[in-house]
C-alpha cells in the first residue's frame, strides 16, 4: 500500500512514515485504525490525536495479562469515597485484561459468593464502628450462619476510616477476620486508610494488581510496539489537584442575638469544568489558624523558615507554611501518640499508652490539640524534622452542596455552621468553619474539589414524592433538591422537615422555603424550634405528629432523605420511622425493620450523615 504526495493531504515526511507503517498492519489492525480515525471528534488542534509507541510491559493493552482471571469488586460507601476507589481499581484491572464485576454490597447477591474466586472489598466505617448503609445486608449475611465456606476464595480488603475515632477502620477489620474464618486466603494484606487515603489506597491497588498478575500468564516477554492514541490533556481538578475557587458571597444566615453563626458561601466555579448533581459535596482544604501555628512554633522553639518535608516524595515547604496548610494540628489521635512514644523517651507518655490505661488515653485525646500535647509532655526539645513526619495530612472538609448546577451553572453554594467552644482552659474553633467566618472575604480563593455522592440522589422519576429531613445545616442539600426540581419542572410532591433553636433567628433560608411553598415547588413544610417551647421539640416529634400522612406518602412510593448528625438525629429519625411503620402500618418490629431495609435497597431511603 503506497500513498502518492500528489493525491493526499500529507507532506513528504508524513507519507514516508505512513508507507513504513501501513504495509505491516494486519487486516484487523487496519479496520481498527480506520474506525478510530473516523471517531475522532472535530478538527483543529484540540481534537488532534497523537500516536505514541509504548512497550507492552508498560502500556495498558487489553491482552497484557491473561483475560480468564475473574475478579469481583464490592464496595460499601456512605459518602462515595469507597465507590470512587472501587471504580478506580476496576478500571486498572480492566486495562490489564481482567474480567471484573463491580457492585455495591447492597446490590450483590450473597448466595453467589461461593462462586467467586477473587474478591476485593473496599469499605468504610461510620459511627461506633458501624458499616455504611449500603453494606449492611452483605455484612449481616457474611456474619450469619448462612455464610458458606470459602476455601477457594482469594481476597483483599481496603478499609477507610478516621483515626481520631475509637473504632478506626473497624468494618474493614471485621470483613478481613470473617473471611479468614470462612477459609478464604488473603491475596494481599488488608490496608487501613486514614482521612488522607490517596497514597495508601494507591499502594494497595498496586499490591493487589501485582498479586493477581502472578502466575496469570501474559505477554511480559514480548517486545513488539503497541499503538497508543491520546489527545492533549486539559487540566483536571480533583482531590489531589484542587481548584482555586473565588469567593463571591459570604453571609451570616442567623439573625442578631442567635447562639449560632451559619455562613452561606457562594463560590465561582468558572474554569473548573466541575459539573455536579444535587446530593454531591464540595471538599475544601482549609488553613490552620495562623495564630495557633505561630504559638506552636514558639512553644517548640522552632525556626518558622526551616524547610521540612510535606510528603513521601520529599517535597519541602517552610515549617510555617507546612503547619498552616499541609498538616492537621487541632486533633490528636492514638496513632500519633503511638509514634511519639516510640520516638521520644517520656515516662509520662509511656505510662499513658499502657494497655490498661485505655480509658485514660481516650479521655486525654478528647478535645485536645497538638499544642496541648507538646506542653503536657514537655516535647519542646524535639527537632521539627523529626516531629513533622508523625503528623497526619490536613484532611479536606466536605460540605453538602446547597445549590443546583442547572440553576447556577458557574457557582456552588455552601451552608457552613461555625464551630466555637471552650475546653481544657482554652478557646477552640473549627478549622474550616472559623476560616470561612473570620478570615475569608469576597475575592479570596479557597482550594476545592468536587466530591460525588452516588448514595444521596434525587429519584430518577420527577413525579415521585420525596420527604426531606434536615435540621440545622442538614438543610443544605434540600435547597439544592428544590432548586433542581423547580428547574426541571418536576411534578412529584415534596415535604420538608426542618429544625433549629429559634424561629426568629435560626430559620435558615426562610424566605426561599416560603416562596417555594407559594409556588408549589414545596408541597408541605413542618418545622421544630427546640428553644422556643418549654419542652424541646425536634424534627422526629413533628414526624410523629404527622405519622398518618407520612405513612400514606411512604405507601405511595415516596423517597426519604435524611441529612445531618449521625450519632443522635439520624438514629432518632430512624427509630421514629420504625415507630410510624409499627403504629400506622400495624407491623411488628421485624417487619418495620425489613420495610426500611427494602426501601434502602430500592434507593428510597438515603442518608447523608456525619
Amino acid at each position: 500500500m503506497q500513498l502518492q504526495v500528489m493525491n493526499s493531504p500529507f507532506n513528504k515526511e508524513q507519507v514516508e512514515l505512513l508507507n513504513q507503517l501501513l504495509p505491516n498492519l494486519s487486516e484487523i489492525q487496519r479496520v481498527w485504525l480506520s474506525g478510530y480515525l473516523s471517531a475522532i471528534p472535530g478538527t483543529g488542534s484540540e481534537a488532534a490525536a497523537s500516536i505514541v509507541l509504548e512497550d507492552p510491559a508498560v502500556a495498558s493493552a487489553p491482552n497484557a495479562l491473561a483475560s480468564n482471571q475473574e475478579v469481583t469488586v464490592l464496595f460499601g460507601s456512605q459518602t462515595g469515597n469507597c465507590q470512587e476507589l472501587a471504580e478506580s481499581i476496576t478500571g486498572k484491572m480492566k486495562e490489564k485484561g481482567f474480567q471484573v464485576t463491580l457492585s455495591s454490597m447492597n446490590d450483590f447477591k450473597p448466595n453467589t459468593l461461593k462462586k467467586v474466586k477473587n474478591l476485593l472489598i473496599v469499605v468504610s466505617t461510620h459511627g461506633e464502628g458501624d458499616p455504611p448503609d449500603n453494606a449492611l445486608s452483605f455484612y449481616e449475611f457474611l456474619n450469619s450462619r448462612r455464610a458458606p465456606k470459602l476455601e477457594e476464595l482469594r481476597y483483599s480488603v481496603l478499609s477507610l476510616g478516621d483515626s481520631s475515632y475509637d473504632f478506626f477502620c473497624q468494618t474493614g477489620k471485621e470483613f478481613d477476620e470473617r473471611l479468614k474464618e470462612l477459609g478464604a486466603e488473603s491475596l494481599w494484606p488488608r490496608m487501613d486508610c486514614d482521612l488522607d487515603f490517596d497514597e495508601t489506597a494507591e499502594e494497595w491497588m498496586e499490591g493487589v494488581l501485582s498479586a493477581l498478575s502472578e502466575g496469570s500468564g501474559g505477554n511480559a516477554g514480548r517486545k513488539e510496539a503497541t499503538l497508543v492514541f491520546s489527545s492533549p490533556a486539559k487540566t483536571v481538578y480533583s482531590r489531589t489537584n484542587p481548584f482555586q475557587a473565588e469567593v463571591l458571597e459570604n453571609l451570616n444566615l442567623n439573625g442578631r442575638g442567635s447562639n449560632k453563626e451559619t455562613r452561606h458561601l457562594e463560590l465561582s466555579l468558572e474554569g473548573s469544568n466541575f459539573q455536579f448533581e444535587p446530593g454531591d459535596s464540595l471538599g475544601i482544604y482549609p488553613e490552620n489558624d495562623p495564630a495557633l501555628v505561630d504559638t506552636l512554633i514558639d512553644e517548640m522553639g522552632w525556626d518558622p523558615e526551616e524547610l521540612v518535608p510535606i510528603n513521601k516524595q520529599g517535597e519541602e515547604r517552610t515549617l510555617q507554611e507546612a503547619l498552616r496548610n499541609h498538616f492537621e494540628i487541632t486533633v490528636l489521635t492514638k496513632p500519633l501518640l503511638k509514634q511519639a512514644v516510640q520516638l521520644f523517651p517520656n515516662e509520662k507518655l509511656k505510662d499513658l499508652m499502657e494497655p490498661e490505661r485505655e480509658q485514660a488515653l481516650k479521655n486525654y485525646l478528647n478535645g485536645r490539640d497538638l499544642l496541648d500535647f507538646v506542653k503536657d509532655f514537655s516535647l519542646s526539645t524535639v527537632p521539627a524534622r523529626e516531629f513533622i513526619p508523625m503528623l497526619r495530612k490536613m484532611p479536606a472538609r466536605l460540605y453538602s452542596i446547597a445549590s443546583s448546577y442547572l440553576a447556577n451553572p458557574d457557582e456552588v453554594h455552601l451552608t457552613i455552621g461555625t464551630v466555637r467552644y471552650h475546653t481544657h482552659g482554652r478557646a477552640r474553633a473549627g478549622v474550616c468553619s472559623i476560616q470561612c467566618a473570620e478570615r475569608v472575604q469576597p475575592g479570596d480563593t479557597l482550594p476545592v474539589y468536587l466530591h460525588r455522592n452516588p448514595n444521596f440522589k434525587l429519584p430518577p422519576e420527577p413525579d415521585r414524592p420525596i420527604i426531606m429531613i434536615g435540621p440545622g445545616t442538614g438543610i443544605a442539600p434540600f435547597r439544592s433538591f428544590l432548586e433542581e426540581r423547580e428547574e426541571i419542572g418536576a411534578t412529584g410532591k415534596t415535604w420538608l422537615f426542618f429544625g433549629d433553636q429559634h424561629y426568629v433567628t435560626d430559620f435558615l433560608y426562610q424566605i426561599e422555603w416560603q416562596r417555594w411553598l407559594k409556588d408549589g415547588v414545596l408541597t408541605r413544610m413542618d418545622v421544630a424550634f427546640s428553644r422556643d417551647t418549654a419542652e424541646k421539640i425536634y424534627v422526629q416529634h413533628r414526624m410523629l405528629e404527622k405519622s398518618k400522612d407520612l405513612f400514606t406518602w411512604l405507601e405511595e412510593g415516596a423517597a426519604i432523605y435524611v441529612c445531618g448528625d449521625e450519632k443522635h438525629m439520624a438514629k432518632d429519625v430512624h427509630h421514629t420511622l420504625e415507630t410510624i411503620l409499627k403504629t400506622e402500618g400495624h407491623m411488628s418490629k421485624e417487619e418495620a425493620e425489613g420495610y426500611l431495609i427494602e426501601m434502602q435497597r430500592q434507593n428510597r431511603y438515603q442518608r447523608d450523615v456525619y
